[in-house]
């Protein structure tokens, strides 16, 4: 199989999906592999590094989308759509929902297409996911840190005499929690009652506080703190926010919202997603810093973790063929977002207001 690893395009996107260790598994199971230049630099691999792994380089993102399957991280960019090889293969973070004109245009080339945010292990884990949200959740501190100084904006405070809540106890949630604590933050938790905020409100003791989410609960710890995380992976097509307005305005001025999972819609009404060329802005007097795509500002580090979790997904999708793979991966089933140019995820075809396609009934009796 022919695979191509494009130069990301995404503002301040320095990431790769594969890194080049990863590549010359693939080559040494028989694979060509087609890298655009540059496309490993950002994370500290130049092209040297992948042609010594076998790996043809290409000059041009044109070159590196004539393939039978596309793996990259970031979703399809509108000035990367065009470019796509109608009936060809995409493994990366799809966010369809989030482009109509995107998604139409995927549909038009009769893509088939595995989202990295839905793949699941045998556990029934996002074992893609999950990795980027504990760095989210990891960086997410050290940014609040950063906008809580007076010449940021903020409220002149060190992070250690901040007031801090979390939504969520998650991968991201639980992340930010813990360094926050070991900061030395004052720290409140907010998340749905179960096992993983109950064995969060044991790892953080007795000092945190992890609360059952309610309209109350959000409303008290949210009136005067220092920082707001936001780490709820909310569903696709929801347009309920967590937080209203006055919930963000209780906060007072020089206090700071970070929104890590602003790719799947945002937690409040004043939340809009930001880039890393511009990532902050002030609304109720809060500073929102809203980038979807935080992890990149460890390149090295979440291409190294992206690289490890894909790896052997690719390999099957190759070893196998498509079908095939979907056929007996149910992981990789669980991923598929469109088949052919027909979207296969309820919930995607609700937000864009087209039917889905029953592909299981599609593979498993052909």
């Amino acid at each position: 199989m022919i695979i191509g690893i494009p130069k990301e395009i995404k503002d301040g996107e320095r990431r790769v999906a594969l890194q080049p260790e990863a590549v010359a598994s693939l080559v040494t199971d028989g694979h060509t592999l087609c890298v655009q230049t540059n496309a490993g630099a950002g994370s500290g691999w130049p092209d040297s590094a992948y042609a010594n792994a076998g790996a043809t380089i290409v000059r041009t993102a044109t070159e590196a989308y004539n393939v039978d399957l596309v793996v990259k991280v970031k979703e399809i960019q509108a000035d990367e759509v065009q470019l796509v090889r109608p009936d060809s293969m995409l493994f990366c973070f799809l966010l369809l929902h989030r482009d109509a004109a995107v998604a139409a245009e995927l549909i038009e080339r009769r893509v088939s297409a595995i989202a990295f945010e839905a793949v699941t292990d045998a556990n029934g884990h996002h074992p893609v996911l999950a990795p980027m949200s504990r760095i989210a959740g990891q960086l997410a501190m050290p940014i609040a840190a950063n906008l809580l100084l007076a010449h940021q904006g903020g409220r002149g405070l060190l992070i250690s005499d901040a007031r801090v809540v979390v939504l969520g106890a998650g991968s991201s949630g639980c992340a930010a929690a813990i360094l926050a604590q070991q900061m030395g933050a004052t720290v409140t938790v907010i998340s749905r009652p179960g096992p993983r905020s109950a064995a969060l409100q044991k790892l953080l003791g007795p000092t945190a506080a992890v609360m059952a989410m309610s309209d109350e609960t959000i409303k008290v710890a949210l009136a005067g703190a220092d920082v707001v995380i936001g780490a709820i992976n909310s569903q696709v097509g929801s347009h309920q926010k967590l937080l209203s307005r006055a919930n963000v305005a209780s906060m007072g001025a020089g206090s700071v919202l970070i929104d890590i999972g602003i790719d799947r819609g945002g937690i409040s009404d004043t939340c809009r997603e930001s880039c890393h060329s511009a990532p902050t802005y002030v609304a109720e007097g809060v500073t929102h810093y809203c980038v979807a795509n935080m992890p990149a500002l460890v390149p090295r580090s979440a291409s190294q973790a992206i690289s490890n979790a894909v790896l052997p997904f690719v390999a099957t999708l190759t070893g196998l063929g498509f079908a095939n793979a979907l056929r007996q991966d149910t992981g990789l089933f669980n991923g598929l977002h469109l088949f052919g140019g027909q979207i296969c995820n309820a919930a995607i075809a609700r937000q864009l207001g087209r039917a889905c396609f029953d592909v299981e009934a599609r593979l498993f009796t052909c």
